[in-house]
Formats: C-alpha cells, sequence, structure tokens
C-alpha cells in the first residue's frame, strides 16, 4: 500500500463524514438524542425535588435499610432514564429517518456510562477499579463501534511459535484478562465462602473448618482449570499427565496423604475440636489451638506449642478431657494427727474447699459434685483424709485450684491448731554403762 492509496482512503473517509455530519438523518438523530437526555435529566430533577427519599439522605428508624438503598440507588436514577429515553428515541428515529446507527451508539455509550458509574462508587477495590478503567471499558466502547471483532483479529495475527505451540497477542491478553478476573473472584469467593461456612452456629467447629477447607481445595481446581481452559490447553492430556504423576506421589507422600485424610477423618467424626483439652498416649498434654488438614496444634500451659500429625488421633490413643463435659474432678490428699476430731474436721474442709469461686458447690448441683472429705486409710503416722472436689475446666494453667485449696488448708489448720504429722523417731539406750556415747 502506497502513500497515494492511503490519502485517497483517508479523503474518502472525511468525505463520508461531512455528507453524513450535513444529512438531515444526521441532525434528526442527534436532535433526538438531545431531546431523550434533556427529558431523562428532567424527570430526574422532579423525582428528586419531590420524593423526600429520593432527595435527602435518610435517617435511623423505619426501614433504614430499605431506605437507605433507595437513596443510593437515586444516583443511578438518571444513567437508568437516559438509556429508556434514548431506547424510545431509537424507535422514533426508526419511525422518522429510518436510520438508528447514531442513537444506538448514544444509547450503548449511555450503558457503559452507567456501568462506570456503579463500578466508581460501589465497588472500593481499587483493583477492580482499574481493571474496569482499562479494560472493560475499552473493550466496551470497541463493542459499541464494532471494531471488536477487528481488533481481535488484528491482535490474532501478531504470534510466535515455540515448537508446537502458538502464542498470539490476543490469546496472551485473554489469558492475562481471564486470569486476573479469576483471581480476583476466586478470592472474594473464598472470603465469602469461608466466612459464611464458619458463620454457621448448627455446625461444630470442626466440621465448619473441613467445609471450609474444602471449599478452598474445590475452588482451587476450579480457578485452575478455567485458566487452562482459558489458554487453550488440552484437558485429556492433562489428565493422562496427572495420573501418572498422582501415581508417583502417593508412592513418596504416603505420610502426608494419610496424615491430610485423618485430618478429614476427624474434622467428621468429630472426636477432637478446638478448646479440647487432650493428653497424648506418651503423656504430653494441651489445648487444641488449631485443627489443620495435615496437623494438629497443641498449646501447653508453659507456653510451647506441640505439632501433632493427624495420624496420631486415628492410629494410637488418647484422653479427650474436655469434649463433652466440661467438669472435671479433682482430689487431694493429706495426713492428720490421730487426735484430731475427724468430724469437726470434715466440716471445716467441706467448708474451705466450696468457699473457692471456681470449685462448683451449693444446693444446684448434684450432692456427688459437692466437695466433700473422708478417711482414705490409716496410716504409719496419721489418719488419711481424701478430698474431693469439681470444677470446670483443668486444674492448671489459669486454672490453679489445687494449689490455692493446699494453701487454704493450711490456713485453717493453723488457725484451728490441727496438727499435720511427720515421722518421729525414738532412740532407746540399752546398756548405758558401757560408756560409750550414742549418737
Amino acid at each position: 500500500m502506497n502513500i497515494e492509496t492511503i490519502k485517497s482512503s483517508l479523503n474518502q473517509v472525511v468525505i463520508n463524514i461531512v455528507e453524513w455530519s450535513t444529512s438531515p438523518e444526521f441532525y434528526a438523530q442527534c436532535g433526538l438524542i438531545l431531546l431523550a437526555i434533556i427529558t431523562a435529566f428532567t424527570v430526574t430533577y422532579i423525582l428528586k425535588k419531590y420524593f423526600p427519599i429520593l432527595k435527602d439522605s435518610p435517617q435511623q428508624g423505619y426501614f433504614y435499610f430499605l431506605r437507605k438503598k433507595i437513596y443510593q440507588a437515586s444516583y443511578f436514577l438518571f444513567p437508568l432514564l437516559n438509556i429508556i429515553a434514548l431506547g424510545v428515541a431509537v424507535e422514533a428515529s426508526e419511525l422518522i429517518v429510518q436510520q438508528t446507527w447514531l442513537v444506538r451508539i448514544a444509547q450503548s455509550l449511555a450503558v457503559v456510562f452507567m456501568l462506570y458509574s456503579i463500578i466508581t462508587r460501589f465497588i472500593p477495590n481499587e483493583f477492580i477499579k482499574s481493571l474496569v478503567k482499562w479494560i472493560a471499558i475499552p473493550i466496551a466502547v470497541l463493542q459499541v463501534f464494532g471494531w471488536l471483532d477487528e481488533v481481535s483479529a488484528y491482535l490474532d495475527t501478531i504470534d510466535m511459535q515455540i515448537g508446537n505451540i502458538r502464542i498470539s497477542a490476543y490469546a496472551l491478553a485473554r489469558v492475562i484478562v481471564v486470569g486476573l478476573v479469576l483471581f480476583w473472584l476466586g478470592r472474594v469467593t473464598n472470603n465469602t465462602g469461608q466466612q459464611v461456612i464458619r458463620n454457621i452456629d448448627s455446625l461444630e467447629v470442626g466440621t465448619r473448618e473441613v467445609f471450609a477447607k474444602l471449599f478452598q481445595v474445590v475452588l482451587v481446581v476450579v480457578i485452575f482449570i478455567l485458566l487452562l481452559q482459558s489458554m487453550g490447553i488440552n484437558l485429556t492430556a492433562l489428565a493422562v499427565f496427572g495420573g501418572a504423576l498422582g501415581v508417583g506421589l502417593g508412592f513418596g507422600l504416603q505420610a502426608i496423604a494419610s496424615n491430610f485424610i485423618s485430618g478429614i477423618i476427624i474434622l467428621l467424626d468429630r472426636s477432637i475440636t478446638v478448646g479440647d483439652y487432650i493428653e497424648l498416649e506418651d503423656g504430653q498434654t494441651g489445648i487444641i489451638r488449631e485443627l489443620k488438614m495435615r496437623s494438629t496444634t497443641l498449646e501447653t500451659y508453659d507456653g510451647k506449642d506441640i505439632m501433632v500429625p493427624n495420624e496420631r488421633f486415628i492410629t494410637t490413643n488418647f484422653i479427650n478431657w474436655t469434649h463433652k463435659n466440661k467438669k472435671q474432678r479433682y482430689s487431694i490428699e493429706f495426713q492428720v494427727a490421730y487426735s484430731t476430731d475427724l468430724q469437726a474436721l470434715f466440716d471445716l474442709l467441706r467448708e474451705v474447699v466450696a468457699s473457692h469461686p471456681q470449685v462448683l458447690s451449693g444446693s444446684e448441683f448434684p450432692i456427688e459434685e459437692r466437695p466433700d472429705a473422708e478417711i482414705a486409710g490409716f496410716g504409719e503416722h496419721g489418719v488419711d483424709i481424701l478430698i474431693e472436689f469439681w470444677m470446670e475446666g483443668i486444674d492448671d494453667g489459669k486454672n490453679r485450684v489445687g494449689a490455692d485449696l493446699l494453701l487454704m488448708i493450711w490456713n485453717a489448720f493453723k488457725e484451728h491448731n490441727i496438727e499435720i504429722p511427720f515421722p518421729q523417731r525414738e532412740v532407746r539406750i540399752l546398756n548405758p554403762s558401757s560408756g560409750q556415747d550414742i549418737k
């Protein structure tokens, strides 16, 4: 194509534009467009002036949420009425001048303007605003003027070949746009979905966690498949490759797979949950702070975290102290002298133990859960006394009830002169005349 041809084409375009801009049909369509805009503006002004719900921001009161939404929707009253008025103008132009191309372009631009208004006002995310401004709006404009197919075809001609794979500018732009949209939608859907699942009070914490994790995994797989399809990758070949890769990983990652499946089983059968106090088979204890798909975190009372593989909760024994019942029974044992008034002692001990704020006591509790004192046996140096009491939670960490009770009992014994016996030894001198010192 030489310079003369280009000049001739440009001249023809200019001539066509001049003919269009000076034709009666052009002026008629411009008049209809202007009339539609004025009509939409006038109706919007009247509605906002004579309907207080559209004029002033709503105050707190009845149906506040609904009134607020209606007031917010008033921002789009003019764009919406403008689109409707231009739709009427399209029909009028068809009847008057038998041409509607200019009015249809104006109506399409009005739709683009309304979309832009909605995005900029109701979506605070700057990424989405930029995506709409620089990608969605230009695509919509190209579609309005009928240039989208031509631009897409031109971008598809710009390509490069890597082996048997052809990569074009159009395919690359499509993957970038689709990828950005998919990742944003995935993040929003993941956050919203997990929040909804975790707010279902009818499900236990463990069940909510497993559904939240499974939702996340399924969402990632779906987004990955959609992205591959947008790239034009054959999913059949990918399935064969994934199957072979899965077999290899199955042999090499048996422990991880076992812990993953064990985590799902634990969360579904509800044998443990967050907040339970667990004692493992090897004697390690702690409160479950976090349940994950591969491991469980136990937090001990001395500030340490124990990472326990989920498989241990399936294949070994463990004690769950607080899963179904937070109340626990504890005991204290000591000796008193044989000369002690035991009946008075038992009354004193029950009163002292019941006075602790964390010990369950009172008529509202069953008699077997109230503090009790009794004889456990007769020892070599005194009477063995057993105290039993119930409390909410574990007697450790912030609930150091046992240590408090020992101090309270000690102070009560000092106040009432009750003796705690200790071993005594007698030394007899059998032959004092031998003159030897006895030590």
